[in-house]
């Protein structure tokens, strides 16, 4: 379900023409990335499952910029060990290691299936770490926080979801 709030209407109303990535932290060069500039980076096409712990999953095809490349081109800080991602909806937020961050496969993604990402499966960019459960995978996408510590965010277990009981790690 895409948020309901003003500020993503507007967005999607707008085409997603003004949406915004943010990425700060333990980098060299903080910035900040349109739709289409991610759209411009070298993408890769994989065809995955997301698996839900809740027992439904699904296989498409997930198109999109390797979050690798974009961390390379903001340049990570050696004692950089993890990666904050965070929703439009600031109730949706989770992280990942730096080597699954790294990984050739998680992707921030901005197409499905050939075609765009439709709203209703988190575009206009979702996070895709499909050597994970669902919920690492989270809709939305607007800011990355690149970090040598959790316990700064939300009650420094990592995440949302091991605030409400999920494990933190949540490998497949």
């Amino acid at each position: 379900m895409p948020p309901l709030k003003e500020n993503f209407q507007r967005l999607r109303a707008g085409g997603f023409a003004d949406w915004q990535l943010s990425v700060d932290g333990m980098i060299d060069r903080p910035a900040s990335f349109s739709l289409g500039q991610l759209k411009a980076y070298p993408s890769r096409s994989q065809i995955t499952q997301l698996a839900c712990e809740e027992g439904w999953s699904y296989i498409a095809e997930w198109i999109g910029v390797p979050l690798s490349h974009i961390l390379k081109v903001v340049g990570i800080q050696p004692q950089a060990r993890y990666v904050v991602y965070f929703s439009i909806d600031p109730d949706w937020w989770d992280s990942i290691d730096m080597a699954e961050a790294m990984h050739p496969q998680t992707i921030l993604a901005h197409g499905l299936n050939g075609d765009e990402l439709p709203v209703g499966i988190g575009g206009p960019l979702r996070m895709r770490v499909p050597r994970q459960l669902g919920y690492k995978n989270v809709k939305f996408i607007t800011h990355l926080t690149v970090t040598d510590s959790l316990k700064r965010f939300g009650k420094g277990l990592g995440s949302a979801s091991p605030e409400s009981g999920y494990a933190w790690y949540a490998g497949i």
